[in-house]
């Protein structure tokens, strides 16, 4: 473990989500003061008041250069939990340039600004835990997730990298790569209707992910049902294979019901 939980002060954004959430409870069970950041300020204010004493409320809108740059001032942050991210569901040509833009800048360009800001610190403290919260769509790339699936690859990408950037300097990295989570969320809310056989993960398995990779500084953690994680190793080997299982079990379908349900949110 890089650090201790309550001698820690964890940065979590998007905490207004069911995720978010959830890890910042998580944090806070274990006696870090949690800094919870997001965009819809009267949501923060309420899970504050859930926490109780140990947490600071910060809005901020990270599609929004000068919030993240806000953010990225602070010297005291000894975890960052990079949870914040747009649906970006749909095929390409759903999409404005706007759209493109804000899913790019939440997605990829604020963890990244944030951990270059961040991480001096750390490093100078030789502690600390960087946690990405990418998606099993960062893994296996599919018809009608050609935006989000590039987002969450190079979060991916992003995160592997750094953990061995970061070998031995006593700051961790972990990439967690949720499925489709229930009760909360993006899927959640998007009331999209998954085939038979294909499971689903609630937001307080994320969270106990987010913490198993601090304490035992695992590189990257799966959150989904065997079928899907098995599929994902799977499309490593061979992309066309999956692609055709994914088609048999209908994926377009519930591509489709993702980019209505979630059109509005991006």
């Amino acid at each position: 473990m890089s650090i201790r939980f309550e001698d820690s002060r964890a940065l979590v954004t998007g905490a207004t989500g069911g995720i978010g959430r959830a890890v910042a409870h998580a944090l806070h069970a274990r006696g870090a003061t949690v800094v919870l950041t997001g965009r819809r300020v009267d949501v923060l204010d309420e899970i504050a008041r859930e926490l109780g004493d140990r947490v600071e409320v910060v809005g901020a809108d990270l599609a929004n250069a000068p919030d993240v740059e806000r953010l990225g001032e602070r010297r005291d942050v000894d975890v960052l939990v990079a949870n914040a991210a747009l649906p970006a569901a749909g095929r390409l040509q759903t999409f404005s340039a706007h759209d493109l833009d804000r899913a790019i800048d939440v997605n990829v360009r604020a963890p990244m600004q944030l951990t270059l800001a961040l991480l001096p610190g750390m490093l100078e403290r030789g502690s600390g835990h960087l946690v990405y919260v990418s998606s099993l769509a960062g893994k296996v790339a599919s018809a009608g997730s050609s935006v989000y699936s590039a987002t969450k690859f190079a979060v991916r990408g992003f995160g592997y990298s750094l953990s061995e950037e970061l070998r031995g300097t006593g700051v961790g990295v972990t990439t967690v790569f949720p499925g489709f989570i229930r009760e909360a969320g993006m899927f959640h809310e998007s009331g999209t209707q998954l085939p038979r056989g294909f499971g689903t993960r609630t937001p307080g398995d994320v969270a106990k992910a987010v913490i198993e990779g601090i304490e035992r500084n695992r590189a990257e953690i799966d959150v989904a049902p065997f079928s899907m994680t098995s599929g994902a190793k799977i499309f490593g080997v061979s992309p066309p294979v999956t692609s055709r299982l994914q088609r048999m079990f209908g994926s377009e379908r519930v591509a489709s019901q993702l980019e209505e349900g979630q059109r509005g949110k991006r």
